[in-house]
């Protein structure tokens, strides 16, 4: 499983691709994995906000639901329409088109709960069944 080195990730599964404002959201390969038959997801709406760590929607899968956790603070400023439209897409191409939100990013991102690639590469092979 390749995990992209420019995206950093978090131990919810979320991967994230920022530059000095707005950072892209999507779930990474191995989640995807994990869930299976994507089926379902719900995103928020344009203009929410949201803290580092709370929940800002769900993907549902043949096998449960789960929630989305957002890596970073921030102001949602689009909605991947083509992925809530087609989510089974994200099994074939999680981090290109997969993404799921763009958010204009408040504040310092805590850098500490951030995971590099090898570091997430590390995580997942801890914490595989």
């Amino acid at each position: 499983m390749v995990f992209p080195a420019e995206l950093k990730y978090t131990k919810d599964h979320e991967w994230l691709d920022s530059t000095a404002n707005t950072a892209k959201i999507g779930v990474t390969a191995y989640a995807i994995e994990q869930l299976g038959d994507i089926v379902h997801i719900e995103l928020p709406k344009v203009g929410e906000t949201f803290t580092a760590g709370s929940a800002f929607g769900t993907i549902e899968s043949t096998k449960t639901v789960s929630d989305l956790y957002m890596p970073i603070a921030g102001k949602v400023v689009e909605v991947n329409q083509a992925a809530v439209g087609k989510p089974e897409s994200l099994q074939s191409d999680p981090y290109k088109n997969g993404w799921l939100v763009k958010i204009e990013v408040a504040g310092k991102p805590d850098q500490a709960a951030l995971l590099d690639a090898k570091s997430y590469e590390k995580y997942v092979a801890e914490h595989s069944d």
